[in-house]
């Protein structure tokens, strides 16, 4: 059931009954006054509906301001890292846990590729892993090595899902999918275990 018709005419309703709390009331109107007064009465009415949309955009605005802001702390500061990969393999997202755990800042590792930071031997594992998550909708997971800027080591759990890719990366002409696909990772450090002597 379509409900604009309804919203149309609470709006009007509205508008109009703001407009009859300050009416001009016509005394001996000569000919046409009437007439310019209706049309007059109908541009206020036209107007003050325009107000009141215009204030429902502008508190919609606000609220979805709020709702990014809320989203882009709970992504910053998740305890995990979360990342985007372009199909290509190049990080286009990172949150700062992940920078963090990366040892780089995260603005130096936008458009790097993320198996640079993939150990040596972990890499055709990881390579197998990202083309399996390109062609399969489910989400797959592996542990890997990782190598940190500073060449010390981690491992990790690496959970990832494939993804439509945001409209600016949807640039594959050979995609017979509508657009191109990207990676989300939620990569989550494996404690090392402590040998006891």
């Amino acid at each position: 059931m379509d409900d604009k018709p309804n919203e149309a005419n609470t709006l009007r309703a509205e508008a109009e009954a703001r407009v009859t709390q300050n009416q001009i009331n016509l005394v001996n109107p000569q000919p046409g006054e009437e007439l310019l007064h209706k049309l007059l009465h109908e541009l206020r009415v036209h107007q003050i509906e325009l107000e009141i949309q215009n204030e429902a955009l502008r508190q919609a605005h606000l609220a979805m301001e709020e709702s990014r802001d809320r989203y882009v702390d709970l992504y910053d500061f998740a305890p995990i890292a979360y990342l985007t990969v372009s199909r290509e393999g190049m990080i286009s997202e990172i949150n700062l846990t992940g920078a963090d755990l990366l040892g780089v800042v995260r603005s130096k590792l936008v458009s790097r590729r993320f198996s640079q930071f993939v150990a040596a031997e972990d890499r055709d594992r990881w390579y197998t892993h990202f083309a399996g998550v390109l062609k399969h909708e489910q989400r797959q997971h592996c542990e890997l090595t990782f190598l940190r800027e500073d060449d010390s080591r981690f491992r990790a759990r690496v959970d990832s899902l494939r993804a439509r890719a945001a409209p600016a990366q949807a640039t594959d002409p050979h995609s017979n999918e509508g657009g191109a696909f990207s990676v989300r990772l939620a990569i989550t450090e494996i404690p090392a275990l402590v040998k006891e002597e």
